[in-house]
């Protein structure tokens, strides 16, 4: 049995004072005995989005290099949410997901496949497209803790995905978020527990909670999701951490009990 922890965070424009948070936080999920430790959506910055384009880094750049000693030293794998990764066609950018072992190697690079344009009725229309590109791969790697699938805060809305993951030997999906306050009051846990129960997994959802600046207010309420769609744990207000233990064997009965992934007519 293996601890995992979702954090979550109220990142803003000031990048050095979110990875100082991002890190402690790390180490405090690992001090608890955390073996994965996921971090969320934009973890690193959240700002204007005119400035985005100035926030941008490689995968190789400080904070992802960060992101892999804080991996090593801690001896967790690490789920780095997602940041803003620089070269993408058109001169646009990716959000992008890495995933560290516990030496510090890159495990996985996920760049986020449906993006947020929508008008939620908060005051602000969201238009990801404009800076982003939509990555094209479906991408799962092996933990220590299981297999985990890899998605980004608006693909929780595409159940196919999910599925695509599952049938790709996925025990455990991993959705780093900065949902809005709006959408996330009324659907963030339904479809976190809908996604943890159709695929008979466990969901780790790192959060993004609080205010990040006059305009951008998020939901928050990180949290960990069993295969039968309990809420296993659940972050407070402001930054904190959700941690709860992945059971190997209460998720092989529920699928040997009720295993509605082996009765799949449609692929």
């Amino acid at each position: 049995m293996h601890l995992i922890a979702a954090a979550q965070m109220v990142s803003t424009a000031d990048k050095a004072h979110n990875l100082d948070v991002a890190t402690r936080l790390v180490r405090q999920a690992a001090s608890l005995g955390a073996h994965l430790v996921g971090l969320p959506e934009n973890f690193s910055w959240m700002g204007p989005e005119p400035e985005r384009p100035s926030a941008a880094e490689a995968l190789d750049g400080p904070t992802l290099s960060r992101m892999a000693e804080l991996a090593r030293g801690t001896r967790t794998t690490l789920l780095a949410g997602s940041i803003l990764e620089d070269g993408a066609p058109g001169g646009r950018l990716y959000n992008t997901s890495v995933l560290f072992g516990p030496d510090g190697a890159r495990l996985a690079v996920y760049r986020k496949m449906h993006l947020f344009d929508v008008d939620v009725g908060d005051g602000a229309t969201y238009q990801e497209s404009a800076a982003v590109a939509p990555g094209t791969e479906v991408v799962a790697a092996d933990t220590a803790v299981g297999r985990l699938g890899m998605s980004v805060c608006y693909d929780l809305r595409f159940p196919e995905l999910y599925r695509r993951l599952s049938k790709d030997g996925a025990t455990l999906l991993a959705v780093p978020a900065a949902f809005t306050m709006m959408t996330g009051k009324d659907h963030w846990e339904v479809l976190l527990r809908a996604r943890a129960i159709e695929n008979q997994a466990y969901v780790l959802a790192p959060a993004q909670g609080g205010r990040h600046s006059a305009q951008r207010l998020t939901y928050g309420h990180a949290m960990v999701v069993d295969p039968w769609g309990l809420v296993t744990a659940r972050a407070s207000e402001g930054e904190g951490l959700a941690l709860a233990p992945v059971d190997p064997e209460l998720q092989a009965r529920i699928r040997r009990n009720l295993p509605c992934l082996a009765h799949r007519r449609l692929e």
